[in-house]
């Protein structure tokens, strides 16, 4: 038994689907794949793709039998951590698309040049760019 390297979707719990679609929109700067009531997913990579799921959806789903992830608003609880070309745009485009700042692009003890911020969730998104590039 082995992990499909074929299709893997990561999924974020969001309190505001609409919002934060339109978010990751401006900050990724494509549409999304797949955009439904209770499900968008933004292709990545070939393979990879990012899901926000309403809170609500994964409550009904999992038959509330998990605490309700929208009572950690603002607390995080996930971070995305993507390689690309210019840290510090991405980081400009996560503030102008109404995310929080929280630590501008420097040169961190693990080797990378990288960026932090969070998203209308308080999900917290790097970006990151590798010191030797």
């Amino acid at each position: 038994m082995s992990i499909s390297k074929d299709n893997i979707i990561f999924i974020i719990y969001v309190i505001n689907q609409e919002k934060s679609r339109l978010f990751y929109e401006k900050l990724l700067g494509y549409k999304p794949v797949l955009d439904v009531p209770g499900m968008t997913e933004f292709q990545l990579f070939d393979s990879v793709k990012l899901g926000i799921m309403p809170t609500e959806g994964i409550m009904k789903i999992l038959e509330n039998k998990i605490p309700d992830p929208s009572q950690a608003k603002g607390i995080p609880r996930s971070e995305i951590y993507m390689f690309v070309d210019n840290p510090e745009d991405y980081y400009a485009r996560l503030v102008s698309a109404g995310g929080k700042g929280i630590s501008k692009c420097e040169l961190r003890n693990w080797g990378d040049y990288a960026a932090y911020g969070s998203d209308l969730d308080g999900n917290i998104i790097a970006f990151a760019k590798k010191a030797s590039e």
